[in-house]
């Protein structure tokens, strides 16, 4: 769950909008987010939230870059009283856990715009972690189990940034292996009280060391067979 300080934000909204992730900034997440997921154990839902930096154009929105501020949930006194007034009567006693949550301070996120404007990019949206917290908090998979798609919380505050484009990275562990699945995700309603969300295509850019090139040494088939 995230949440988003004050802040300007693009003005228009995302209709009918792919998503396109480029590799560095896939890459600058889930470096951060297997950081954190390592460091989640039960009582401690440590979150992990970026911006999204890119260009949206018609029918695009590329994402060439995730940048990270602070999280101020526990200190800031805008965050305080959102939770404490908002959030947990309407969400749950969950959420008075200083650790789950996210409150992107201010200036940061000042700070994020005004280098994206340097660039000649914009700030698209937000993405957070979803971890598989019905294993690590509740061993055998008892507990509510999250997924790339929204939760409550998630569409509350998807509203009200009012961002075009939201992702969603989760991580699940099975066995010896870590796995991830994304989804992009776009406000479709400008009423917190009844929030929802529409989803949107995202696509992965491949790292450049493991496009695939095809030579006469490895050819895909022999015209002679």
């Amino acid at each position: 769950m995230v949440t988003i300080g004050g802040g300007p934000r693009p003005d228009g909204h995302a209709d009918s909008v792919d998503v396109f992730l480029e590799s560095a900034a896939c890459s600058t997440f889930l470096d951060a987010a297997l950081r954190v997921y390592g460091a989640i154990r039960p009582g401690f839902p440590y979150p992990c939230f970026g911006v999204l930096v890119g260009c949206l154009r018609d029918d695009s929105a590329r994402v060439e870059r995730v940048e990270f501020g602070r999280n101020v949930r526990a200190t800031d006194s805008a965050a305080l009283g959102e939770f404490s007034e908002s959030i947990v009567p309407c969400f749950g006693t969950a959420y008075e856990n200083p650790h789950r949550g996210y409150w992107c301070d201010s200036t940061d996120l000042l700070r994020i715009m005004r280098d994206a404007e340097l660039d000649g990019l914009d700030i698209l949206g937000s993405i957070h972690l979803h971890p598989d917290w019905h294993n690590i908090d509740s061993p055998g998979g008892n507990g509510s189990p999250l997924s790339e798609h929204p939760t409550r919380m998630d569409k509350y505050v998807f509203v009200n940034t009012g961002w075009p484009i939201n992702l969603i990275c989760y991580l699940e562990r099975r066995n010896s292996s870590i796995y991830h699945s994304w989804g992009a995700w776009t406000p479709r309603t400008a009423d917190p009280s009844d929030p929802h969300c529409d989803a949107l295509p995202v696509r992965l850019a491949l790292p450049g060391h493991t496009r695939v090139h095809r030579t006469r040494a490895t050819p895909r088939y022999r015209e002679d067979q």
